[in-house]
C-alpha cells in the first residue's frame, strides 16, 4: 500500500510541479479548455503514471480515474480563475487530487481507515499547541501591544507581514524545543536581529525600537512557554 501511495504521489508531483512550466500555467489560465498545454499537462500525468506503475495493466482503471478527474478538477479551477482567491483555489485543487489518489489506493489496497485515530489525546494536544502558537498568541500579543500606538507607519511594508513573520518564528521555536534543539532559537533570534538592524539603525524614533523589541521578546516568550507546556502535558499523557 505504501509503495503504491509513493508511486502515485511521485507521478502527481512530476506532472503538477516538475514538468509544468509557468508559461503553460499562464496559457491555461488565459485560454482555459482551448489551451493545448492543458492536454499536454494531462498527457504528462498519464505517461508519468504509466511509467511509475511500470505499465501494469492491473492499474489501468485507477490510472484512467486519476487522469480523468485531474482534467475535470483542473478545468473547474481554470473556470474559477479570477473569480476566486488564487491561493485558496491552489490548495483546494491539490486536496482534491490527493483525495482521488487515496481513493484509488483504497480501491487496490483496501486499507482500514478510521477517524478515531485523529482524536487521540496526543493529536488533540498537538492541534491545541499549534492553535495557541498561531491564533491565540497573535490575539494575546495584539491586545497587549495595543497599549502602545506608533505615530508613524511604514506604508512600504507588506500587508500583515509582521503577523505572518511572528507566526512563523513561533512555529520554528516550537519545533526547535520539541526536537530538543535549543541552539536553533539562538540562531533564529540572531537572524531576525540582523534583518531588523537596518530598520532600527535608520530609525530616529526610539518608540519603534522599543516596539519591535517588545513584540519580538513577547513572541519568543509565548512560543517557549507553549512548547514547554506541550512537552510537559505530553509526558503526563504518555504515563
Amino acid at each position: 500500500m505504501l509503495v503504491l501511495i509513493l508511486k502515485l504521489v511521485l507521478a502527481h508531483i512530476l506532472g503538477d510541479f516538475v514538468l509544468q512550466p509557468n508559461s503553460w500555467i499562464k496559457n491555461k489560465q488565459k485560454q482555459q479548455h482551448k489551451s493545448p498545454y492543458l492536454y499536454w499537462h494531462i498527457l504528462i500525468h498519464l505517461v508519468s503514471l504509466l511509467i511509475v506503475l511500470e505499465f501494469n495493466t492491473d492499474y489501468f482503471l485507477g490510472i484512467g480515474l486519476i487522469v480523468i478527474t485531474h482534467y475535470i478538477i483542473d478545468l473547474i479551477k481554470l473556470r474559477l480563475h479570477k473569480k476566486r482567491n488564487e491561493r485558496i483555489l491552489f490548495f483546494i485543487d491539490q486536496v482534491l487530487h490527493f483525495i482521488v489518489i487515496f481513493g484509488v489506493v483504497y480501491y487496490y489496497a483496501d486499507f482500514d481507515f478510521s477517524l478515531s485515530g485523529l482524536f487521540t489525546p496526543e493529536v488533540i494536544l498537538f492541534v491545541l499547541a499549534i492553535l495557541f502558537i498561531t491564533n491565540v498568541s497573535s490575539v494575546v500579543m495584539k491586545v497587549i501591544i495595543s497599549k502602545w500606538k506608533l505615530e508613524k507607519t511604514d506604508n512600504k511594508s507588506l500587508k500583515n507581514a509582521g503577523a505572518y513573520i511572528g507566526v512563523l518564528e513561533r512555529l520554528f521555536i516550537f519545533m526547535f524545543i520539541v526536537l530538543e534543539q535549543w541552539s536553533g532559537i539562538g540562531f533564529l533570534l540572531t537572524a531576525k536581529s540582523v534583518f531588523r538592524f537596518g530598520d532600527l539603525s535608520r530609525s530616529s524614533d526610539r518608540k519603534l525600537t522599543e516596539y519591535i523589541l517588545i513584540g519580538t521578546l513577547m513572541s519568543f516568550g509565548l512560543a517557549i512557554l507553549i512548547a514547554l507546556g506541550y512537552k510537559y502535558v505530553l509526558t503526563l499523557i504518555s504515563v
